[in-house]
């Protein structure tokens, strides 16, 4: 009755532990009673009106389509930081789903136990489309930039000493 939701519309369920969103899902109709909704994998759900109103929905068509996506991305500290975060930018260019306006950044995060945490942040108008798909093919030319520069993503590692204690013979 608001227009918040029409056929056409792709929207997902919205849960609140850290923003994760749910399965997306395309309208396909609107029922007195349910909405008639189609998911990835071409199965059709029914979902009763007073779920969409007492739960929150993200709707990916509702005003402006465009959503930011963030990559985080470790480096080891023998590696320049300067030249990874020119990598991220570079690895956004030409990648035709990544808008260039508002332009992709790179930021320097943190110092972290395991490595320098980076951050690369760019913007698509078109998540109807997916957004892990545009996710893995920039992690993808990422990898071939920093293996090219010989830049490490260093793995997580923990050092334990043992000290010599007396054993008893009990």
């Amino acid at each position: 009755m608001d227009r918040s939701i029409k056929p056409g519309d792709r929207n997902q369920p919205f849960r609140t532990e850290r923003h994760q969103h749910g399965e997306f899902r395309l309208v396909q109709e609107l029922r007195g009673r349910y909405v008639v909704v189609r998911d990835r994998d071409g199965i059709e759900m029914l979902v009763p009106n007073q779920q969409l109103i007492s739960n929150a929905v993200i709707n990916w068509s509702y005003t402006d389509p465009r959503i930011r996506l963030k990559l985080p991305i470790r480096v080891s500290y023998q590696d320049d930081p300067e030249l990874a975060l020119k990598i991220l930018l570079d690895a956004c260019e030409g990648h035709r789903r990544v808008l260039h306006d508002p332009p992709p950044v790179s930021r320097l995060m943190q110092f972290g136990d395991h490595g320098i945490e980076l951050e690369l942040r760019f913007w698509i108008s078109d998540p109807q489309e997916g957004v892990n798909n545009v996710r893995s093919e920039v992690n993808r030319t990422i990898w071939a930039l920093f293996k090219e520069n010989k830049i490490t993503i260093p793995v997580a590692q923990r050092e334990i000493h043992v000290h010599n204690l007396p054993l008893s013979l009990d």
